[in-house]
């Protein structure tokens, strides 16, 4: 018999968003469906353990949740319109049967059957702000906890639980249609939409803490999401930009961490072990998207990544261009996030000491305060100068904000290095030590 908790973990992973929109979409009521979500793997790790890992987990996550969340709606059924609830709930199996991959289903007037994308048109609604948008979809879609949601906004954890708490509110309150809305009001909710399908697939390929440094099936579903809406917003250069931006990004995933689990950064991965035929396709669409004429963020993105993915060594890598194009999508993400990696880019291709500058430039600002990425970066930067006992310490400080395993261990790693050059370097210096670090 497979192991229940890892069979239970790998459910959730593949299964948590299907459940809670389905449910959503029965009950109407987001708490109600995530607290009969979290029932059903609850009993699951009892039940499987005794009946065994059923054939279809996915099928039997929605049924057990459906029948929890019918029988809450009975006990707390007290006139009318809560008994029509329970009566339409009742005769509204779901089926659990795949999508339609093609997006050509009957599910409303968009056309689209696709409950986990009329979940993100939902959260997407214009009446939400935009954090709150892609926040909500990312605990709801994703299984994100909390936590790691006010991690990859950088805000403290209860700030992010009163947005949830609000924007569920909003939805309920203002009564905001669970369907995607007709063509002509796309428009008005492509940014959000792509911002979730964005941050989800940042999250799968960079999780924010845990274990793993890749989450395969979180990758996965943002590119089928984004697939869904280039078909239904083949015009929208943007929507093209962003499928090439996560095309281009995964081609490149099953190189990022080795054997063992542990982090290869880019210029030591090995590159005749990316897809190419998905690189290639990445490569096509941002061509098919540039060509319209309107550039835009993800655009911008996904052309940084094609320089990297098609550069042929790490060695020929075109960082001066790599900069100039992080200083463009600065113009339409004014973000502290986007001006370190432009740092880096300006550290390759003009020196390190020009990378510093910039980075000390966002330390003093402390817009990243508590981002490990900041001094990592800086560490970097240091140990590629050869100044190996600043470096130290600033990899001492990224550890002591990294969340996740497999980052931490690359930080300890590049730690014990700096350390043992270091270490080299005064056993057999003739020069004062303060010129190690000019």
């Amino acid at each position: 018999m497979p192991d229940v908790e890892e069979a239970v973990t790998v459910a959730f992973r593949e299964e948590w968003g299907q459940v809670v929109a389905t449910l959503i979409r029965v009950t109407g009521d987001w708490d109600l469906a995530e607290e009969c979500a979290q029932d059903a793997f609850a009993q699951a790790l009892d039940r499987w353990r005794r009946d065994g890992v059923p054939r279809r987990p996915g099928a039997w996550l929605t049924t057990t949740a459906r029948n929890r969340a019918l029988d809450v709606l009975r006990r707390e059924a007290v006139g009318a319109a809560k008994l029509r609830e329970v009566a339409v709930l009742a005769r509204d199996e779901p089926s659990y049967e795949p999508e339609d991959a093609s997006g050509d289903g009957r599910g409303d007037d968009s056309g689209v059957q696709d409950d986990r994308l009329r979940l993100i048109f939902t959260c997407c609604h214009p009446a939400l702000h935009i954090e709150a948008r892609v926040a909500l979809t990312l605990r709801t879609l994703a299984g994100l906890t909390t936590p790691e949601i006010a991690r990859a906004f950088l805000v403290p954890e209860a700030t992010m639980a009163q947005r949830l708490v609000r924007a569920k509110r909003k939805i309920r309150n203002a009564g905001i249609p669970y369907r995607v809305p007709p063509a002509h009001l796309l428009p008005e909710r492509t940014t959000g939409v792509l911002g979730v399908i964005y941050l989800l697939f940042n999250e799968g390929y960079a999780a924010t803490a845990g274990a793993e440094l890749v989450r395969t099936n979180l990758c996965a579903e943002a590119i089928r999401l984004a697939r869904v809406l280039a078909r239904l917003m083949p015009d929208e250069p943007e929507v093209l930009g962003l499928l090439a931006l996560l095309l281009l990004h995964d081609s490149r995933r099953h190189t990022r961490v080795d054997a063992a689990g542990d982090l290869v950064t880019l210029e030591d991965q090995d590159r005749t072990a990316w897809d190419r035929a998905e690189a290639d396709e990445g490569t096509a669409l941002l061509e098919a998207a540039l060509r319209r004429g309107r550039p835009g963020p993800y655009q911008i993105q996904a052309a940084i990544s094609a320089c990297h993915t098609n550069a042929p060594t790490a060695e020929e890598t075109d960082w001066a261009d790599i900069a100039a194009l992080y200083g463009e999508l600065a113009r339409f993400v004014p973000s502290a996030v986007v001006r370190l990696n432009r740092a880096v880019a300006v550290g390759m291709a003009e020196g390190t000491e020009a990378g510093l500058a910039l980075v000390a430039e966002l330390a003093d600002e402390g817009d990243l305060a508590g981002y490990h990425l900041l001094p990592a970066t800086r560490a970097d930067l240091l140990r590629r100068s050869g100044r190996m006992d600043e470096a130290a310490e600033a990899y001492r400080r990224a550890l002591e904000l990294v969340e996740n395993d497999a980052e931490r261990r690359f930080l300890e790693k590049r730690l014990a290095e700096c350390r043992s050059a270091w270490s080299r370097f005064v056993g057999g210096a003739k020069a004062p030590l303060r010129h190690w670090s000019r």
